[in-house]
């Protein structure tokens, strides 16, 4: 059975409206959350980019729900030290329900230190050999590391979870796919590519969780459904590694002026057609994907939970 959990915006939400999100979704029927990691929205129109960890913290106060940061970049920004006491504190305040999602990060968040931004492949070399300092801290016990791209002397986590935190890696492409099925817990990745799955699983991940992300705008008047899911999100739109490499949310608006509503209603659910809405998840556990993240697009969210609560889950769940 495929679960599906609801995805919390940090671009688009102040960290009260997302606590209250994770409230809805646990009512909904909703039963795992994702929470993204952004140091810069994608655009201006979207306006928020909390501290994730902070919000964390809430949400271990509010909801029985696991979380999983979806996801963050532990590479550049975040040393793997610090993202590796981080996640093991919240994995403490989430009674274990915790994972951490990983992944090799965008220009647009990772470069605000005046650090170089590698290329992809050495992102994801960078990547591995973050992995792997994070999972020596998890065990407890003190840690030195002279690696390729990070130095650790004597470095001790001393407040752990009982078991390990999870890793789950991100990717996009079949280097990174096969990098998540060499090193992570599970695979993330945002659309339901069958091919993508099918790849983690003989590359090393077996039976290891698949975990994807989709995002909705419901709205009873669909034409505004697709005015709002243009306004906020046509960055999504964006081909190949422009999302990777451009630098501010300035430069998103700018190549997003590209992308037209008639695409965005092409490629993202809008509107309240329940039927829509089922077969767009359905594209997910089809695929092989274990769990199913939702995210609504804009400031309807009660609308939106009452809408799955009542109308879609009822149906994927059965």
């Amino acid at each position: 059975m495929t679960d599906y959990g609801y995805f919390l915006s940090c671009e688009e939400h102040s960290p009260a409206d997302l606590v209250e999100q994770a409230r809805m979704a646990e009512q909904a029927g909703f039963t795992r959350l994702w929470i993204s990691d952004h140091f810069h929205p994608w655009n201006d129109a979207q306006g928020q980019s909390p501290f994730v960890w902070s919000v964390i913290g809430a949400l271990s106060q509010v909801t029985s729900l696991p979380v999983e940061t979806a996801v963050t970049c532990p590479i550049m920004r975040l040393h793997p030290v610090v993202t590796a006491q981080a996640a093991a504190t919240s994995a403490v305040l989430l009674d274990g329900r915790f994972r951490l999602g990983v992944g090799s990060g965008e220009a647009l968040n990772e470069h605000i230190l005046g650090d170089h931004w590698p290329q992809a492949s050495v992102r994801l070399e960078m990547l591995e050999e973050a992995v792997q300092v994070m999972r020596q801290l998890f065990e407890g016990g003190e840690v030195s590391h002279h690696g390729k791209h990070y130095t650790v002397e004597n470095a001790r986590l001393y407040t752990v979870p009982a078991e390990p935190v999870p890793i789950d890696v991100s990717a996009f492409g079949p280097n990174a796919t096969e990098l998540a099925a060499r090193v992570g817990d599970g695979f993330v990745t945002m659309t339901p590519d069958a091919d993508a799955v099918e790849r983690f699983r003989r590359g090393g991940g077996g039976n290891k969780p698949v975990l994807g992300g989709v995002k909705v705008c419901w709205n009873p008047d669909r034409d505004e459904a697709v005015r709002t899911a243009h306004r906020l999100w046509a960055n999504e739109q964006l081909p190949g590694e422009l999302p990777q490499i451009l630098p501010t949310p300035r430069h998103f608006e700018q190549a997003s002026q590209l992308v037209t509503p008639e695409r965005v209603a092409e490629a993202v659910t809008c509107g309240d057609d329940v039927d829509a809405h089922v077969a767009a998840l359905q594209a997910y556990a089809e695929a092989g994907f274990d769990t199913v993240y939702v995210n609504q697009i804009g400031p309807e969210q009660r609308g939106f939970f009452d809408f799955y609560r009542t109308k879609v889950l009822p149906q994927l769940t059965d």
